[in-house]
């Protein structure tokens, strides 16, 4: 079924039912390191909420600048356990969290004053809540295989879930889920929350997800869902894209379709470095092909930086 607003946070889904694209942001940890920033850390960009926010505030504003409108915060890799591994308090690593809403709005508000355009519409803030693998910071997201049962997966979303709902965000945007069973988790646990939510997966092709799932299978058991307004792929190698928003189509029909891959570069966990690489003018022709294709919610995830958000902006969302 359509997403069916229960409480007052309905601008997303307004934004979505208004039929205009949503433009999303673009990888906020190659941005930040553009900014001279050292992120080799188990926190990543998360790290940065406690020891430099502005930072990420003006990361945000470089892609507010190249036309995003919609900003994905720096809670990805940020969690209650993953900062008591650097010997941070449960409640002063839950006030970090938090705070990643507050860094985007601070950002919002920054550009809204400083636009030479009038007063242009809000930009929407999507609180990312990464993976289980991104806490263990081992590569595990790329393939799904835990290790763990439902309950552990549970107690490590539950808490953040409940934070992040409990902001100013817009919507809840859960992202690089890599299998068919923290789906599951991340299923029942959405159904407590009231900010509406959308549900990415990473794939490692056009038809199944890290852990073999098809895509089908995985879209398909939000399709009833009433808390989460749109379901899509991120993190993925835009080649696959097309292929996979075909198949969310017919396996979720009533669902708004949210794509924001990666720059086709290959991450080696290993090494902790990218080979490969796709140019800004490449990505914005294939924008334009994801919402021919069916995609309402279009952006850039790891190694896609402003030029890439702004040449997709000038191909496609004007």
């Amino acid at each position: 079924m359509p997403y069916s607003a229960s409480s007052h946070k309905t601008a997303f889904v307004d934004r979505l039912t208004a039929g205009a694209p949503i433009l999303l942001d673009g990888g906020l940890s190659n941005q930040l390191e553009a900014q001279g920033l050292d992120l080799n850390s188990n926190l990543w960009s998360a790290s940065l909420l406690r020891d430099d926010p502005t930072q990420i505030v003006n990361a945000h504003r470089f892609y507010l600048q190249a036309g995003a409108d919609c900003l994905i915060t720096a809670s990805y890799q940020a969690s209650t356990a993953g900062f008591e591994t650097i010997g941070i308090s449960p409640d002063q690593g839950d006030e970090s969290i938090a705070n990643s809403v507050v860094l985007a709005q601070q950002a919002i508000d920054q550009y809204r004053q400083d636009s030479t355009s009038g007063a242009p519409r809000r930009p929407l803030v999507a609180a990312s809540i990464g993976p289980y693998g991104a806490f263990q910071a081992d590569g595990s997201e790329y393939h799904g295989n835990y290790g763990v049962d439902d309950a552990v997966l549970a107690a490590f979303h539950a808490p953040r879930l409940r934070l992040l709902d409990s902001t100013s965000a817009d919507v809840l945007a859960c992202e690089t889920i890599p299998s068919l069973q923290e789906e599951r988790v991340l299923h029942r646990l959405l159904l407590e929350i009231d900010t509406p939510a959308w549900l990415c997966f990473s794939c490692r092709d056009g038809q199944h997800v890290n852990d073999g799932s098809t895509i089908e299978a995985c879209v398909a058991l939000f399709n009833d869902h009433p808390k989460v307004a749109a379901v899509g792929v991120n993190c993925t190698a835009p080649q696959y894209v097309n292929e996979l928003i075909r198949r969310i189509k017919n396996a979720a029909a009533d669902k708004a379709i949210v794509v924001y891959p990666n720059s086709g570069e290959r991450y080696d966990p290993v090494d902790k470095s990218w080979h490969g690489t796709s140019t800004p003018q490449a990505c914005g022709a294939a924008a334009q092909s994801w919402l021919e294709a069916g995609a309402s919610i279009i952006g850039g995830c790891c190694r896609m930086g402003p030029d890439h958000i702004r040449a997709m902006k000038q191909q496609c969302c004007c």
